[in-house]
């Protein structure tokens, strides 16, 4: 968990831009199968420690893609909506093709 929520996480920031002082809270999503530890736990092993932070377990859909963890980034920034890379890692990549990055 804490080398791919760190892998996701850091994509996030390098792809647009970002430092963690741009980062006003984090919102992070689990399916149900991942179970061993909490996202937020890695983003605080990555200094991330003064950031708001929640998890959440997604919803348990028969068919859904497992071992997938999202984050929503409520973030300061200049950049136009248009202009987010949005990142998808891996087979989550599948998930939405039409903005994935």
């Amino acid at each position: 968990m804490e080398e791919r929520v760190g892998a996701l996480l850091t994509a996030v920031l390098e792809r647009n831009g970002l430092t963690t002082d741009d980062l006003i809270s984090i919102w992070f999503t689990a399916t149900p199968d991942l179970h061993s530890d909490f996202p937020a736990a890695a983003a605080r092993k990555l200094g991330i420690v003064d950031v708001p932070l929640i998890c959440a377990q997604e919803l348990d859909i028969e068919g859904a893609m497992p071992r997938v963890v999202r984050l929503l980034a409520h973030i300061e920034s200049d950049l136009p909506r248009s202009e987010i890379a949005h990142v998808y890692l891996g087979a989550a990549a599948a998930l939405r093709k039409d903005i994935a990055q």
